[in-house]
């Protein structure tokens, strides 16, 4: 990374992590972007150049969080499905305390404040539409199917609805008060459960590598 990259990647995490600071102590809806770049001795402009919207500071990870599904399933190993890829990496991720997946202690104000917030609800929902249909387009890649062939958005939809849904589940214990310890555990069940259920129609779309 040359220094300019450098400088701007700085910058970047400088508005990234002023803005949490805020919106942990305020909530996400009682603070703007003009005290954004206040408290982090920007002016609004270099805010909203490295984020246009307000969402977009709060989700500042999103690119990767929206392409990752697309990214294990595309790069999974020989004899592996796309449902075995998804969870292997969500049980790995599960076990490891990975922050996206929010079994993490430091990730309950994370996701208090998505709770309180309709605006950040709508862009999760909306991350988890770009991420299903990232899904899709390597699916339909794979399978080598037709542009009006409807099934690699409804097997998509299936595999990163259940991933949605386990993550919904986690967010909701952490919010509640609940430590990764006792979540765990029913966690890594229900993933083995559901993705075995889904294994059981699926394991051959896309054909296996």
């Amino acid at each position: 990374m040359g220094l300019r990259e450098l400088k701007k990647q700085q910058t970047r995490d400088l508005l990234a992590d002023t803005a949490m600071g805020l919106f942990a102590e305020r909530g996400f809806d009682r603070v703007t972007v003009v005290e954004v770049a206040r408290a982090a001795g920007v002016s609004p402009n270099t805010v909203f150049n490295y984020f246009p919207t307000k969402e977009d500071l709060f989700f500042d990870r999103q690119d990767a969080v929206v392409a990752h599904l697309a990214e294990v399933v595309r790069r999974r190993p020989a004899g592996s499905s796309a449902v075995d890829a998804v969870r292997a990496d969500l049980l790995a991720a599960v076990a490891d305390g990975e922050p996206t997946v929010g079994l993490n202690p430091r990730m309950a104000t994370f996701w208090r404040i998505v709770t309180d917030s309709p605006a950040l609800r709508a862009r999760l929902l909306e991350l988890g539409e770009r991420a299903e249909g990232a899904l899709a387009a390597v699916l339909a890649e794979e399978a080598g199917a037709a542009p009006d062939d409807p099934l690699p958005h409804v097997v998509a939809g299936t595999v990163a609805g259940a991933h949605r849904a386990v993550l919904a589940e986690i967010r909701r214990a952490v919010v509640a008060g609940e430590s990764a310890e006792e979540i765990r555990p029913r966690i890594e069940t229900a993933v083995d459960r559901a993705f075995a259920l889904l294994a059981s129609g699926l394991a051959d779309y896309p054909a296996q590598r």
